[in-house]
C-alpha cells in the first residue's frame, strides 16, 4: 500500500475516533487533498454522499420529534423567503460580474439551498456541463468550508445562544455537513434546531427542480431527499419508544461520528485543479452572495424578526 493511501485510512480512522472535531477533520482532509491524492475518488465521492445521508438519520436517534417537526415546519417557511431573496440577488450579481449564466445559477442555488447537493440536482435540469459543475461546486465548497470554521467564534463573539446560533447556521451555511458540523461545535440546543431547519431548506430542492425543468423544458430525473423521512423517523422512534433508549443513543453516537468522518472525505475531495478552474468571478459571486446571505439572515435573527 502505498505511503499516502495509508496515510489516508489512518486520518479517516482518527476521523472516527471521540478525539476528532468536526472542524479538524475538514481542516486534515484538505491539507491531505492539496498534498496528496484520495485513492479511488470516484468511491470516494459515493460513499461521502452515502455516509452523510446515514449521518443525518443517524442524529434523529438523539432528537425529539415535536420539536423537530415545530423546527421543520417554522424552517420551512424562512427558506422559502430566504430562497427567494438568494435567488434574485444570485441572478444580480451574476449579471454585474459577467459570470457564465449556467454557472451563475448553479452557485445562486448552490447558496439558497443546500450547496453540493443542490448543485448536483440541479445540474442535469439545466443541462450543465462537466466544467460548470466543476467551477459552481468549487466555488460552493470553498464557502462552505470556511463558514465551519468561521461560524462558531463569530457566533460566540456576538453572543448567540445556541437557538440563534442554530438557525444562523441552517439559513446561512451551504452544505448540510458543515451545518451540523458547526452546530455540534456550538452546542446540542444548536445542533437540533440547525439539523431540522437545514432539513427544512434542503426540502426545497424539490419544487426548485421542478420549476426550472418547466422553465427548461428539461425531462431531466428528479432527485428527491429521501434521507430527511427517515431522519424524522428516527426522532419518532427516539420519542415514542424508550425501551429502545440504549440503541437510540448509538445510533446517534454513530451518526456524529459518521458526520465527523465526512467532513474529512469531503475535505480530501477537494483537488488543485478544481481550484484552479473556479476562477475569479464565480468565487466573487458566490462570496457576495453568500455574505449578503449570512448578514441578513443574521440581522433578522438578533432583531427577532426570525426566531424561535
Amino acid at each position: 500500500m502505498p505511503a499516502s493511501e495509508a496515510v489516508f485510512y489512518a486520518l479517516l480512522a482518527f476521523s472516527l475516533t471521540p478525539w476528532a472535531s468536526p472542524p479538524a477533520t475538514l481542516v486534515l482532509g484538505v491539507a491531505f487533498a492539496l498534498l496528496a491524492r484520495a485513492p479511488a475518488p470516484q468511491k470516494a465521492r459515493s460513499l461521502t454522499k452515502t455516509l452523510l445521508q446515514a449521518s443525518v438519520v443517524g442524529l434523529g436517534f438523539g432528537m425529539n420529534l415535536s420539536r423537530v417537526l415545530s423546527a421543520g415546519a417554522r424552517g420551512f417557511v424562512y427558506t422559502a423567503g430566504g430562497i427567494v431573496f438568494a435567488l434574485a440577488a444570485g441572478w444580480a450579481l451574476g449579471r454585474l460580474l459577467r459570470v457564465e449564466k449556467t454557472t451563475s445559477y448553479l452557485v445562486s442555488v448552490g447558496t439558497a439551498i443546500c450547496g453540493g447537493s443542490a448543485i448536483a440536482a440541479v445540474g442535469p435540469v439545466v443541462g450543465a456541463d462537466a466544467e460548470q459543475m466543476s467551477v459552481s461546486l468549487g466555488t460552493v465548497f470553498l464557502l462552505n468550508s470556511i463558514a465551519l470554521l468561521l461560524f462558531p467564534p463569530v457566533g460566540r463573539a456576538l453572543g448567540l445562544d445556541q437557538t440563534q446560533f442554530g438557525l444562523w447556521a441552517a439559513l446561512a451555511i451551504h452544505d448540510t455537513s458543515s451545518v451540523v458540523g458547526a452546530a455540534m461545535k456550538y452546542g446540542p440546543d444548536a445542533l437540533a434546531v440547525g439539523a431540522t431547519v437545514k432539513l427544512a431548506r434542503a426540502l426545497w430542492i424539490v419544487p426548485v427542480c421542478l420549476a426550472t425543468a418547466a422553465r427548461t423544458r428539461s425531462k431531466a430525473k428528479i432527485q428527491w431527499p429521501w434521507f430527511i423521512l427517515f431522519f424524522v423517523l428516527a426522532a419518532a422512534a427516539n420519542t415514542f419508544c424508550p425501551s429502545g433508549a440504549r440503541v437510540w443513543e448509538l445510533s446517534n453516537a454513530a451518526g456524529k461520528a459518521g458526520l465527523t468522518a465526512t467532513l474529512f472525505l469531503i475535505g480530501a475531495g477537494l483537488s488543485r485543479a478544481a481550484l484552479r478552474r473556479v476562477g475569479v468571478r464565480p468565487l466573487l459571486q458566490g462570496a457576495a452572495l453568500w455574505a449578503l446571505v449570512g448578514a441578513l439572515s443574521l440581522a433578522l435573527i438578533r432583531a427577532g424578526v426570525v426566531r424561535f
